[in-house]
C-alpha cells in the first residue's frame, strides 16, 4: 500500500526498498556483459536516428528534457533546457540550444534554436541560429529563420522563409541532400 508521505514528502533514509524479486541480485549482475551492463558507465547506445554511438555517462553536459511518444504538452513556456526531444505533441514556447522532432513528433509554439533537426512536424515561429536540418519526412511551416539549411530530399519548408537570424555572422549555406 502506498503512504501519501512517501510520494509527496521526505522519504525516510533508514527505510530499506523492497526487493523486486526473490533471485539473488549479484548472480544476475555478474551474468551480463560489461557492455550491455546499465550501470556500466561507458554503453553502446542508439542515437536519435538510430546510428550507434559511443555514450559516455560522465561526459554528457547540460539539460535534456524528452516528450515521449503518446505524451502532450502544452501552454508551457520551456526554460534552461539545452536539448529538447519531441517524441509526442507539445504546445510551447521556448530557447534553447538544440531540438530534436522525431518522426511522430510535433512542436507547435516558438523556438528560438541553435540546432533544429526535423523528423516529424514543427508549426509555427522558429529562428535557427546555426543549423536547421529538415529530414525526409520532417514537414516544417510558419515564420521560419535560420542560419544554415539542409533539407533531405521529400522534407517539406513553407510560410514566411527568409534566410538569416538577424545577426551579423558569416553568410548562410544552403544545402539539399538526396535520400539514399
Amino acid at each position: 500500500m502506498l503512504r501519501s508521505d512517501t510520494l509527496f514528502g521526505k522519504r525516510e533514509n533508514n527505510t530499506p526498498n523492497p526487493p523486486l524479486s526473490t533471485t539473488n541480485s549479484s548472480s544476475v549482475l555478474s551474468n551480463t556483459s560489461g557492455a550491455n551492463n546499465a550501470f556500466n558507465k561507458n554503453t553502446t547506445s542508439s542515437t536519435f536516428n538510430g546510428s550507434q554511438q559511443q555514450v559516455a555517462g560522465s561526459n554528457e553536459v547540460g539539460s535534456k528534457l524528452i516528450v515521449g511518444p503518446n505524451i502532450k504538452l502544452k501552454g508551457v513556456e520551456i526554460t534552461d533546457c539545452d536539448t529538447l526531444v519531441v517524441e509526442g505533441f507539445v504546445e510551447a514556447t521556448m530557447d534553447s540550444r538544440v531540438i530534436q522532432i522525431a518522426k511522430e513528433g510535433s512542436f507547435k509554439g516558438s523556438a528560438g534554436i541553435d540546432i533544429a533537426e526535423i523528423h516529424g512536424e514543427f508549426d509555427g515561429d522558429l529562428t535557427v541560429r546555426q543549423k536547421l536540418v529538415i529530414y525526409a519526412t520532417g514537414k516544417v511551416s510558419g515564420k521560419i529563420r535560420y542560419g544554415n539549411l539542409v533539407i533531405e530530399e521529400g522534407g517539406q519548408l513553407s510560410g514566411d522563409v527568409q534566410v538569416g537570424t538577424g545577426s551579423a555572422s558569416s553568410p548562410p549555406k544552403v544545402a539539399v541532400a538526396k535520400s539514399v
